[in-house]
C-alpha cells in the first residue's frame, strides 16, 4: 500500500514544477528557485501528553513528543523552516496550574520555535505570571496591537521580526484579540488595545515597502470568523494591503485547506489555522522564482497521532 503521507508529499513536488513553469526541480537545487516551509500551531492550551484513550473524540491524538519528533524530520528534509504558534499556549490541563507555563515554554524552546504571539488565556496568570514565564523563552513573543508601556510586560514583546532563509527575507508580526470583557481586568491590567486593522497595515506596510520583505506573515489570535460583526481573520484579511499569510488561532478551527482572500490591494491573502491542543501541525510551502514572484503550495495538515509517518 502507497504511504499517503509520501503520495501526498510526491503530489506537492508535481504540482510545484507546474505551477513554477520549470522543467524540473534542478531549478530547486540551483537556488534560482528558494523553498520555504512554515510550521505551526495555535491554541495548544498546554496539552504536553495525548489525549488519553478514554474513548473520547480526540482520544490518543496530540503530544509534544511526537510533534517534536516530526518537526525534526521536516528540518532534516527542508532547508528552510520557519516555526511559529498563533497564541494561547497555557491554561486547559494540569500542567499549567502546578508551573504556571514553564514547562509550555521550555518546550517551545526545546522545539525551536521561530516566534509567537499572546493569545487571552495567556493573561490568566495576570501579566506578572507570562512575565515570569519569559527567561524561558529562546523565541520573540510579537504582538504589535498591545501597548505595554505602563507595565511589566514593556521590554518584553516586540512588534515584528525578520528572518532570514536563503537570502528571503520574512517578515513576522503579531496581532491579538480585545482583552476588555475576555481577560479580567486585574489580569491585563493598564496593557492599552490598539485598533487591529490599523495596526496591522502599519506594521504590514513597513514590512512590505520599506524593509523589503519577500513574505508578511501575521500571527492573529482575533479568531477565523464569527456570524456577527466582531474582528476576525477573514475581516483583517479584506482589510488589509500587504499581508500575504494569516496564521490564525482562538476560534479552534480545523482548516483542511488555507482559505484565500481578496485583499484591498486586489491581492490574496492566505488564512490558515489548524484547530486546538496540538492535535495537528500546520505546514505551507513557499516557492519564490526570481522574476516570476511567489507560489503557495499547501497541503492537509499533519494529525499528531500514533500513526503518524515520523
Amino acid at each position: 500500500m502507497i504511504n499517503r503521507r509520501k503520495f501526498i508529499k510526491a503530489g506537492v513536488i508535481t504540482a510545484t514544477a507546474a505551477a513554477l513553469s520549470i522543467d524540473s526541480l534542478d531549478a530547486l537545487a540551483s537556488g534560482s528557485v528558494k523553498k520555504l516551509t512554515i510550521l505551526h500551531t495555535n491554541d495548544v492550551h498546554s496539552r504536553i501528553e495525548p489525549f488519553p484513550m478514554d474513548g473520547s473524540r480526540n482520544q490518543g491524538l496530540g503530544g509534544v513528543a511526537r510533534r517534536s519528533a516530526l518537526i525534526k524530520k521536516i528540518r532534516s528534509e527542508e532547508a528552510n523552516v520557519l516555526l511559529l504558534d498563533a497564541g494561547d499556549i497555557f491554561q486547559g490541563t494540569p500542567y499549567f496550574n502546578l508551573y504556571g507555563g514553564e514547562l509550555e515554554i521550555k518546550l517551545m524552546s526545546d522545539m525551536r520555535y521561530d516566534a509567537a504571539t499572546m493569545g487571552n488565556h495567556d493573561f490568566d496568570n495576570g501579566l506578572e505570571g507570562f512575565y515570569k514565564q519569559l527567561p524561558h523563552a529562546n523565541f520573540p513573543i510579537l504582538v504589535s496591537n498591545y501597548d505595554f508601556s505602563d507595565t511589566i510586560m514593556h521590554q518584553s514583546t516586540q512588534p515584528y521580526k525578520i528572518f532570514t532563509k536563503q537570502g528571503l527575507k520574512i517578515g513576522v508580526f503579531g496581532i491579538g484579540i480585545e482583552l476588555k470583557g475576555l481577560v479580567g481586568d486585574k489580569n491585563y491590567g493598564a496593557t492599552v488595545y490598539l485598533d487591529p486593522v490599523q495596526k496591522a497595515n502599519e506594521v504590514a506596510a513597513l514590512l512590505k515597502n520599506e524593509l523589503k520583505c519577500d513574505l508578511v506573515i501575521c500571527l492573529s489570535h482575533l479568531g477565523y470568523k464569527y456570524s456577527d460583526n466582531r474582528m476576525s481573520d477573514q475581516i483583517l484579511a479584506a482589510e488589509n494591503e500587504h499581508i500575504d499569510l494569516i496564521i490564525g488561532g482562538h476560534t479552534h478551527t480545523f482548516l483542511q485547506q488555507p482559505q484565500d482572500v481578496k485583499n484591498k490591494a486586489g491581492r490574496i491573502t492566505t488564512i490558515n489555522q489548524v484547530g486546538f491542543a496540538g492535535i495537528n501541525l500546520g505546514r505551507l510551502d513557499y516557492y519564490f522564482e526570481q522574476y516570476r514572484g511567489k507560489k503557495l503550495i499547501t497541503s492537509s495538515p499533519y494529525t499528531i497521532s500514533n500513526d503518524a509517518d515520523i
